[in-house]
């Protein structure tokens, strides 16, 4: 298997990544109140990313910032197009949640064959994901 993005040249490979990049800032702080505060503080505004080095520039998302927008706050798409969600077991506060778009889920998927393909992975294998 190969895709796109590996066989691309350093410098399309790193337009590509600021493309998203900038894509990226530009959704959460339109659609996440908490974004939009935290780049506002920053007097950083989706239009400031430039690079990638603008990455530093960025507030940090941890499992206090889920927690603190429980349960659907940090979501960036309309519920209706959430097609699945995961929650932690909340055993040390407010649980975390996590949305996933049909699309999302399909990006996961390629995800995890590209990282089973490098380990030498093929469709003759199984993989059993199990949880403690």
């Amino acid at each position: 298997m190969t895709w796109e993005q590996d066989t691309m040249e350093r410098g399309a490979l790193e337009a590509l990544q600021l493309k998203r990049l900038k894509d990226l800032v530009k959704r959460v702080y339109e659609n996440v109140p908490f974004y939009q505060k935290a780049l506002d503080e920053r007097g950083f505004k989706s239009s400031d990313v430039t690079s990638l080095d603008d990455l530093r520039k960025l507030p940090i998302t941890n499992k206090d910032t889920l927690r603190q927008n429980y349960p659907f706050g940090m979501f960036a798409t309309p519920m209706s197009e959430v097609a699945e969600i995961h929650v932690s077991s909340g055993t040390t506060g407010n649980p975390t949640v996590v949305g996933y778009t049909r699309n999302d889920i399909d990006v996961w998927s390629e995800v995890m064959a590209r990282t089973i393909a490098c380990a030498g992975g093929t469709r003759d294998d199984f993989v059993q994901n199990a949880y403690g």
